[in-house]
């Protein structure tokens, strides 16, 4: 009997089995711990309002190395409540607005991948549409140490009072930055997003932010069962230009936020900062499976 030929592997063809391959291995999360985090509505505090004294009673504990997640991890959700209401921080007030979102974040990784789930319970809505396109999205930022305040603030060091959205900014393209940032000099944030109309994003935050670009994200899924969602994320340990390498032993500063209810900018849930560790001591600690 004539056997078929065998026609070669295209490198295309070679990519997308490696790719399914890789999201194949992701683990079984009924047995990967998870930390509960609190999201909480910001409001209009900029990095600029942090480190002000005069106003923010937390700077001076700030200064002198002590983390906002210290200081606020229990009390996020009735900070969130005080500023979604207007009480404080919020000059334009969203009607019905969750003042907080409790998530619970799980980290594993296989050697070659790291994956990261998020799940919560969709809180009440209804407001003004400002993304027709999506009812939520998630993004995540991982920091390597490098860009100074970050160990301390998390992801507020790209947040300024001059951004877009902002009460006080001038040009409504202005979106998220660093100061001094540079992917050169490492001063820069990891930013992986992924959208409920399916897009994903693999980028960074230096200068500006640049949504595309990075090569470490495999997948990003998501879906809401009977009002419970759950987003998943695969990443390369290590990828390209504006991803941060990863390994065993590692630490880094992280930090995500929500858009929830077709919101945009700064009218988003947000956490504090945390750490994220690859076989390693920290806030999340991503084991191997």
């Amino acid at each position: 009997m004539r056997l078929p030929r065998l026609l070669p592997l295209t490198t295309a063809t070679l990519l997308s089995l490696a790719a399914a391959a890789a999201t194949a291995a992701a683990p079984d999360w009924s047995k990967v711990p998870g930390k509960a985090i609190t999201l909480y509505y910001p409001g209009v505090s900029p990095i600029e309002w942090i480190y002000k004294g005069t106003e923010h009673s937390g700077a001076r504990a700030l200064k002198k190395g002590e983390t906002c997640a210290s200081c606020h991890h229990a009390e996020a959700a009735d900070m969130g409540k005080r500023m979604a209401t207007g009480q404080k921080l919020e000059p334009k007030v969203i009607p019905g607005k969750a003042g907080s979102i409790a998530v619970n974040v799980q980290a594993a990784h296989d050697g070659a991948n790291l994956y990261l789930r998020f799940s919560w319970k969709q809180p009440a809505g209804g407001a003004e549409k400002m993304d027709k396109d999506n009812a939520v999205k998630l993004a995540f930022m991982l920091e390597d140490n490098k860009i100074p305040g970050a160990e301390l603030s998390g992801c507020w060091e790209t947040c300024h009072v001059d951004m877009r959205t902002m009460p006080e900014a001038k040009d409504d393209k202005k979106t998220k930055y660093v100061k001094d940032g540079n992917l050169g000099t490492g001063k820069y944030y990891d930013l992986m997003q992924w959208t409920s109309k399916g897009a994903k994003h693999d980028g960074h935050v230096a200068d500006k932010r640049v949504m595309d670009g990075g090569k470490a994200l495999v997948d990003a899924k998501g879906e809401n069962k009977g009002g419970e969602w759950s987003v998943v994320f695969t990443r390369k340990l290590t990828g390209g230009e504006g991803d941060i390498a990863l390994a065993a032993g590692k630490v880094v500063n992280f930090g995500f936020a929500i858009h929830d209810d077709h919101t945009i900018g700064r009218f988003h849930h947000v956490s504090n900062g945390y750490t994220l560790g690859i076989d390693a001591k920290a806030d999340i600690t991503a084991a191997k499976q």
